[in-house]
């Protein structure tokens, strides 16, 4: 992990260029944006208590250092909370949790009961960004159910669709955008969940397979996933714009319900209605 903390500090320094915070350019620069120098000067540390902290060998940084640096590097909150994460591995959950991560995930029947009571197309993502239960107009819209047959024993998983389903990348109208915030919400997982060996086996999986989300992985975004609009393009009603939230489940917080949402009256409220219509329909006896 330390090496993702200096990867981080590194990404963040490259995007900012001396003139935005008041410094002179001077001398030839290797590399774009600050230098460890200048980031160590704004933030009151000296550069060898910076240069060890981005080798990460600044087991006992403060909080106020912390707070410093993010601050010369213009973090927001999501990014600051993931340098915390970085700098401080030891404080993540404790290794009896993560071998209870890795035992597999559960859905409590009452949460499974609230997923198909939904009104809209809802469903549940666990860990890893494993697709876990959904509610009929859920598979109506998304396709989970053809989805998840097409990866067989290593189940539906949000983040292996977008990146090895080609069908993705057309069916997502802004795929680049879909592909980007699946990273970055991977990335500052990955910093929250250090010892997460399923995740850092799909992280190795896809970087594998995927020259785009490796490219991606390297630039160390982060971003949570909580509210959004999803551009789609659905085989049988055409573009569907939609909304969406992400709520996270009081008693399982590595859980959310994500609800996909249209206001009344829009073209969107009327096709999902169509899809609605479509789900609950009986299917017809083979012949």
């Amino acid at each position: 992990m330390s090496s993702d903390l200096g990867d981080f500090l590194r990404s963040r320094r490259a995007r900012i260029q001396p003139q935005e915070l008041g410094l002179q350019p001077y001398g030839r620069r290797r590399v774009p944006g600050l230098r460890r120098e200048e980031v160590a000067q704004l933030a009151g540390v000296s550069v060898d208590y910076y240069i060890r902290l981005e080798q990460g060998r600044g087991q006992s940084v403060s909080d106020a250092v912390l707070d410093a640096v993010a601050r010369v590097l213009r973090l927001d909150e999501v990014e600051q909370a993931h340098l915390r994460d970085l700098a401080r591995p030891e404080r993540q959950e404790p290794p009896q949790e993560a071998r209870t991560r890795a035992a597999g995930q559960r859905v409590r029947p009452g949460t499974r009961l609230v997923v198909e009571s939904v009104s809209g197309p809802a469903f549940l993502l666990g860990r890893c960004m494993d697709v876990l239960a959904w509610n009929a107009l859920g598979d109506a819209v998304m396709g989970f159910s053809e989805r998840r047959s097409r990866f067989g024993e290593r189940g539906l998983n949000q983040a292996r669709d977008a990146f090895l389903n080609p069908a993705a990348r057309e069916f997502y109208l802004d795929w680049p955008a879909v592909a980007a915030d699946t990273v970055a919400f991977l990335r500052l997982d990955a910093g929250r969940r250090p010892r997460d060996k399923r995740l850092a086996a799909l992280v190795g999986e896809l970087s594998l397979a995927s020259d785009d989300f490796r490219r991606l992985w390297a630039d160390h975004q982060v971003k949570e996933k909580t509210f959004g609009v999803k551009r789609m393009l659905h085989p049988v009603v055409g573009r569907l714009d939609l909304g969406f939230e992400g709520l996270t489940l009081p008693g399982d917080p590595d859980q959310m319900l994500v609800v996909y949402t249209a206001a009344p009256g829009t073209e969107a409220a009327e096709k999902l209605a169509v899809l609605a219509s479509w789900s609950a329909a009986p299917s017809l006896p083979a012949s």
